[in-house]
């Protein structure tokens, strides 16, 4: 077998927000993120880094989280220039 033909079995790389499919928002370890909507800028930085697409938008806004998907690892409040999102503990 030549390294071509093993490496076409190898490993499958899914698309960013894969989790459509799988519901990942119960992989959640007691923290979620709270939106201020005050200090948001919707600059959108949140949503690029979010890699489960939990940040909803709407006509170019921030208008929630999804919890349905977020799996809380805290990627959108770190990477939030106005600290407009906290982690905070699950309810």
């Amino acid at each position: 077998m030549t390294i071509q033909e093993s490496i076409k079995n190898g490993a499958t790389i899914s698309p960013g927000g894969n989790s459509k499919d799988n519901k990942t928002g119960s992989w959640r370890q007691g923290q979620r993120p709270k939106w201020n909507k005050e200090k948001c800028l919707n600059c959108g930085v949140c949503f690029h880094f979010c890699p489960e697409e939990a940040i909803l938008f709407k006509d170019g806004k921030m208008v929630g989280i999804d919890y349905t998907y977020c799996k809380g690892c805290g990627i959108c409040a770190h990477e939030c220039p106005r600290k407009a999102i906290e982690m905070v503990k699950e309810d």
